[in-house]
């Protein structure tokens, strides 16, 4: 029999969560800023970047590549890519994280090759590169993929500007274009781009670093290529999935919670829909603060590319919602597979029937969710099984904390400065050998963090 450390967090549910507490700077626009940082002549210094696993793995990967990256306080990192000389991007690392394919503009428009292997992360459904490529051969360069690598070559000295027009909405393309279009020569449009706030913090970024990109926060962009991007000191926006996660986990337990340094602005779409639920929400220039008292039933949700609500905070309001009165129509537009955590909401007594075909999940509000063991297949489900759990009564086990580390800076403590009773603990899995009997939960807890 084989052992693992796994490391989990238990929740004891039934308390009000009541207070303030700050949110941290964005997860995805820190990662392509980072990967932006590969462009600069010059050090690059970053302020409000989170200490999450996802941030630790994008910071390994430029390090690879030859930059020097070094922490100044709790949350500023400076960049220096002067000493980069690699083109090639590990795979061992990659493999970790989708937003490590970011990196493929940067290499393209300071070596004019790159090779990176498929982009990893959370298993959400398809991830295709078919727009980042287009991209790239539209600026001209010769594009290929061999031995689980995209192989990307300017045929020229510099890429030249083009038009790009994308067939829908992406995030990552419309990262990858901008980040490869900046140091073209001539001038670049980029049509049916995504408007995300993060996209747009990744814009003015690069404006920063002395790049002419106008149109951000529309769906056309235009990039007017320059000859190099310098060093510059710039501040992450907040992260709005953070902010809005909390804000559920004080709706679902029928509490008052204010989350501060955040920007309502951002949050729009999800504001609504806590709105129709009967929640009462207040909001100024930097904080939103919700009364979950007030709840009358739950609603309907499509999710959809920004200013649309917002697919990594569905898992979250489908666990508030499986305490809302009434029934829940949720409809996924963005990923293929993510409702894998519906499953583990059912251990807690939840009622949700999803259908694959449409992609729709039918929540039906009970009176009480149970504590029990739960995993965490990804980010945003294992936030979601916290927000359960908070609900629940008696105490929820979420094993899978590694998936939630990777979005969330210090989770368990925010909750804390809540009121709510929550736990870190590690402990030793015993694994059985292939034969023996399937996979058993009961192991031993050794109490760390706070609680």
């Amino acid at each position: 029999m084989l052992d693992r450390l796994e490391t989990t967090l238990r929740v004891r549910g039934g308390a009000r969560l009541e207070g303030s507490v700050a949110t941290h700077g964005a997860k995805n626009a820190a990662l392509p800023i980072m990967a932006a940082a590969l462009l600069a002549k010059g050090t690059v210094t970053l302020h409000r970047v989170p200490r999450i696993t996802d941030v630790s793995v994008m910071w390994s990967l430029l390090e690879a590549l030859g930059a020097r990256i070094r922490y100044e306080g709790d949350n500023t990192v400076t960049i220096d890519s002067s000493n980069v000389a690699s083109y090639r991007a590990p795979y061992a690392l990659v493999r970790k994280l989708a937003a490590s394919f970011d990196i493929v503009g940067p290499l393209l428009g300071r070596f004019g090759r790159a090779e990176v292997p498929l982009p990893g992360g959370c298993i959400l459904g398809t991830r295709a590169t078919d727009m980042h490529e287009q991209a790239f051969i539209a600026l001209g360069c010769d594009v290929r993929n061999a031995h689980g690598y995209l192989i990307a070559e300017s045929k020229h000295r510099r890429m030249h500007g083009a038009r790009i027009e994308f067939r829908l909405p992406s995030v990552g393309a419309t990262k990858n274009a901008m980040l490869a279009a900046v140091l073209a020569e001539g001038t670049s449009t980029i049509v049916n781009v995504a408007m995300e706030p993060e996209v747009i913090d990744l814009g003015n970024f690069l404006n920063a670093m002395g790049a002419k990109i106008t149109g951000l926060g529309t769906d056309t962009v235009t990039i007017e290529g320059v000859e190099e991007l310098h060093g510059v000191e710039y501040e992450i926006i907040p992260d709005r999935i953070v902010t809005g996660t909390l804000l559920v986990a004080g709706a679902v337990t029928r509490g008052d919670v204010t989350v501060t340094k955040c920007n309502p602005s951002h949050l729009e779409a999800f504001m609504v829909k806590l709105q129709e639920c009967g929640v009462d929400l207040t909001f100024g220039d930097d904080w939103i603060r919700v009364d979950g008292s007030t709840i009358t039933g739950g609603t309907d949700i499509l999710t959809a590319p920004y200013p649309g609500f917002p697919t990594d905070l569905q898992p979250q309001m489908v666990a508030y919602l499986c305490t809302a009165p009434g029934n829940s129509v949720v409809e996924e537009s963005i990923f293929n597979a993510r409702f894998s955590y519906v499953n583990e909401l059912a251990r807690m007594g939840a009622d949700v029937r999803v259908s694959m075909e449409s992609n729709t999940a039918v929540v039906k509000g009970v009176a009480q969710l149970s504590g029990a063991p739960v995993e965490a297949p990804d980010i945003r489900a294992g936030a979601a099984l916290v927000v359960a759990g908070l609900a629940a009564a008696g105490e929820t086990e979420i094993i899978g904390l590694e998936y939630i580390d990777r979005g969330y800076y210090r989770f368990e403590e925010m909750l804390s400065e809540l009121g709510a009773q929550v736990q870190r603990s590690s402990g030793v899995i015993p694994l059985v050998e292939p034969g023996g009997l399937s996979d058993t939960r009961e192991y031993p807890h050794v109490s760390s963090a706070a609680s």
